[in-house]
């Protein structure tokens, strides 16, 4: 329930789902000849979709998100195992097209792989399901063992958790597959500006994990500022950072993370 809930609120009320009911509510205000009421919604509209595609707005809601743990940490002597949570690959691509298709947040396998070799002793869990809701997709967990395959990587170190479709399935199917003992370093690499939701949902489930950052979007000097030159890499990151807000105050209220902002 609470994964169609949040599919179909973020639909709602992402930044661009709100300019068209700003555009839509202008329109009907002008039908109906209701003046006033059109320049207001179109006075809101047009200050929005300005603020969202022509500022720095996004870096400046992402910054503290990305910040909030420290970049790659000093590298433990002994690592036990290393979780990687999905979203880096293009399942609906993959599930038309097969292959493996990475988008964006790409660092979070390449830096996996990375790790792996620094410690072939440790586990490696690689956890995503299919997270879309309309249309047909991949899971994560899938495209990543023909990855790995492809690349000469198996072996019983390699896990594959393919049923979780958010963050709070991927710490529960997780640790399910871990079963993490005391005194073992858990890595768990994810994108920065993900990393506090994430860390939040696996203290909540009592598995202790070393927080492994990776995926920025922001410069560290990051300030609000006019920036014509990118309105849609702007608008993107400012949906980002409001879904990632909304999502750590939905997961505090339904307890899936002890805090609001969980903090190293």
């Amino acid at each position: 329930m609470f994964f169609a809930v949040s599919k179909i609120a973020w639909l709602l009320v992402q930044p661009i789902t709100l300019l068209f009911a700003g555009i839509l509510a202008a329109t009907l205000a002008v039908a109906f000849s209701r003046r006033r009421l059109a320049l207001i919604f179109s006075a809101f509209t047009i200050a929005g979709f300005v603020l969202v595609s022509f500022t720095t707005l996004g870096n400046v809601m992402l910054l503290p998100l990305e910040e909030r743990f420290p970049v790659k940490p000093a590298l433990p002597d002994r690592v036990d195992g290393i979780l990687v949570l999905g979203g880096f690959m293009e399942g609906e691509v993959n599930a038309s097209r097969g292959g493996h298709e990475i988008n964006g947040a790409g660092d979070r396998i390449i830096e996996a792989m990375r790790l792996a070799r620094l410690y072939p002793e440790a586990r490696i869990v690689i956890s995503g399901g299919e997270g879309t809701f309309f249309n047909d997709s991949v899971p994560d967990a899938v495209s990543t063992r023909q990855l790995f395959n492809d690349f000469g990587l198996t072996g019983d170190r390699l896990s594959f958790e393919a049923e979780s479709r958010n963050t709070y399935e991927n710490t529960v199917y997780s640790r399910e597959i871990a079963q993490p003992r005391e005194g073992e370093t858990w890595l768990l690499i994810t994108s920065a500006f993900h990393m506090p939701r994430a860390i939040g949902c696996f203290r909540q489930a009592n598995f202790p994990v070393t927080a492994w950052p990776v995926d920025y979007l922001t410069r560290k000097e990051t300030g609000f500022a006019i920036d014509l030159q990118d309105p849609v890499g702007n608008l993107a990151r400012t949906t980002i950072a409001v879904r990632e807000w909304l999502g750590l105050q939905s997961y505090w209220l339904t307890g899936k993370i002890g805090r609001p902002f969980p903090a190293p």
